[in-house]
């Protein structure tokens, strides 16, 4: 049996008429009735009843058609979804990142993502996480790699790594004998509006630090954050993971083990809408982006 046996006879079927059949099938009358009969001779059942004024189906006939056309539903979606996921991997994917993520995993994940999938062009976004959200939810980013806590229904989250806080400060900066003295020094971090939960973890760490800081400037990403530290503009609290990317810069970096405060780094992406490449992408970014706590 042939694909085309099964368009031939859906085609009778509707039509119930030879003539008309043959019409819309553009071939002659006598190959579709040739057709018909060695179906009905393979499969050992008449399809048709035929007289000299009408044709209609079988009981067998009724059933094979619907089953037929079944077949044919799941064969068209499974032609239409071959495509997409063809053409989404010799198409783009768009991946978010917030600025503190430590760039060598990210590198890793993109280095991944051109070996296997050659042909798929991977474009990158440094993205606030609320702005992550966002897009992940209207479909503008197929993963995020952002920091928790979101509460989005939409997207599912998977925990990514855990990283511990420390003080950056330059390294002309004379750091006092104890921390309180630290209150009135400059202190730069992230906006408020634009990072909530990382602004309210820099701060709960400057307390437990034992100083409240003096903000005098504020940023929208971890590298102007820490260019201004690195001129001694001020200080600031930083996630650990940065310290080996700006080993370039003029800073100090002091990291407080008793200090138990973390950020926590988590992959995201929408629950009914994943990209074609998505299943395996999320095995490569566990695999190199997850770890234990830096």
């Amino acid at each position: 049996m042939e694909l085309r046996h099964i368009r031939y006879f859906l085609t009778l079927a509707e039509e119930l008429h030879f003539g008309r059949a043959a019409q819309r099938l553009y071939i002659s009358q006598p190959p579709l009735s040739r057709q018909i009969k060695e179906l009905e001779e393979e499969i050992g059942a008449q399809l048709f009843t035929r007289d000299n004024k009408r044709v209609a189906l079988t009981n067998a006939g009724k059933y094979f058609r619907d089953e037929c056309q079944t077949i044919l539903d799941q064969l068209s979606n499974a032609q239409v979804k071959t495509t997409r996921i063809h053409e989404a991997l010799s198409g783009e994917i768009n991946i978010g990142y917030i600025s503190a993520i430590d760039k060598h995993k990210l590198a890793l994940l993109v280095q991944d993502i051109q070996q296997t999938f050659p042909y798929l062009q991977t474009k990158l976004y440094e993205l606030s996480t609320e702005r992550q959200t966002i897009a992940l939810i209207n479909g503008k980013l197929d993963i995020g790699i952002l920091r928790a806590p979101i509460t989005a229904p939409q997207l599912e989250v998977e925990h990514l790594y855990h990283d511990k806080f420390c003080l950056a400060y330059a390294q002309d900066f004379i750091l006092p004998s104890t921390f309180s003295e630290l209150h009135g020094t400059p202190f730069i971090t992230y906006n408020a509006d634009y990072a909530p939960w990382y602004h309210h973890a820099a701060l709960s760490y400057c307390s437990r630090m034992g100083f409240s800081p003096t903000i005098r400037h504020e940023c929208n990403n971890i590298s102007s954050i820490l260019e201004l530290v690195h001129h001694n503009i001020g200080i600031s609290v930083v996630p650990q993971s940065v310290r080996k990317q700006y080993q370039h810069l003029a800073i100090n970096f002091l990291a407080l083990d008793n200090i138990a405060i973390t950020t926590e780094i988590i992959l995201a992406y929408p629950r009914e809408r994943q990209h074609p490449a998505f299943t395996a992408l999320q095995q490569f970014t566990l695999k190199h982006v997850k770890d234990e706590t830096i």
